[in-house]
């Protein structure tokens, strides 16, 4: 029961600690995080409910995803993850995968902790997706920031796979975008390519260096020497 896991997860309720998370995550009127409402449980802490509760029923699953509270949401993302990962049958990771998405319409997902902590695991259903870039390139033209992220997000199973072209393209698209939150995820998923493959992180970056948002270029450099990382970040546009 959903009223289980939150009687479980308010034995951590910290009220001090909420009020500098709803500071930290931007809920003042205007930012991002606007009318969230926060418990102030750390992050262990919302993991060990998870861990307690992963066989949490769907209608449990979808009155956690309706709380205002974002550890409830954060619980219930990290049990329907772990439920997507044990499952064995094609239809039934299709049922959970195509569940998470619609996630993001109800504005569950509101955060770019929850994108973070979920779509980099539902992202390896698209592993083998010949239509994978299509759907992540629609997911970047949402108006929805969070749908936005997750579009970057999800392409982490494919750079584990040496796919890289699912995350260029994305980043191609979103490069340009207003929020830092886009540039962050943006720059750490060029990253990710390029402990792989710096070769393909350098061409990445010849062709874009001198004109993409700074959080963005610094967040790709920051594991090259600090040689290389002045060199990149003295690159202006001809």
């Amino acid at each position: 029961m959903h009223q289980d896991v939150q009687a479980q997860l308010r034995v951590f309720e910290n009220p001090r600690r909420a009020r500098d998370m709803e500071w930290f995550y931007k809920t003042e009127p205007g930012g991002y995080g606007e009318g969230d409402r926060f418990l102030g449980l750390t992050v262990p802490q919302s993991r060990s409910v998870a861990a307690n509760n992963y066989s949490l029923n769907r209608a449990s699953l979808d009155a956690l995803f309706r709380s205002e509270f974002h550890e409830d949401r954060f619980c219930a993302l990290v049990i329907l993850t772990k439920q997507f990962e044990r499952a064995k049958k094609p239809e039934v990771r299709e049922e959970l995968f195509n569940y998470y998405l619609s996630l993001y319409e109800i504005n569950a997902v509101n955060s770019w902790d929850l994108v973070d902590v979920s779509a980099n695991r539902f992202g390896k259903f698209w592993v083998s997706d010949k239509d994978r870039i299509k759907k992540l390139l629609a997911r970047t033209k949402s108006k929805n920031l969070w749908i936005q992220r997750s579009a970057v997000i999800l392409t982490f199973p494919m750079i584990a796979e040496h796919d890289f072209e699912p995350t260029l393209e994305v980043s191609r698209a979103l490069m340009y975008h207003p929020h830092d939150l886009i540039h962050k995820a943006v720059g750490w998923a060029i990253r990710e390519v390029g402990k792989r493959e710096p070769s393909v992180l350098r061409e990445f970056l010849e062709e874009f260096a001198a004109t993409m948002p700074r959080t963005a270029l610094r967040y790709a450099i920051e594991k090259f020497s600090e040689k290389e990382r002045k060199d990149w970040l003295s690159r202006k546009a001809r």
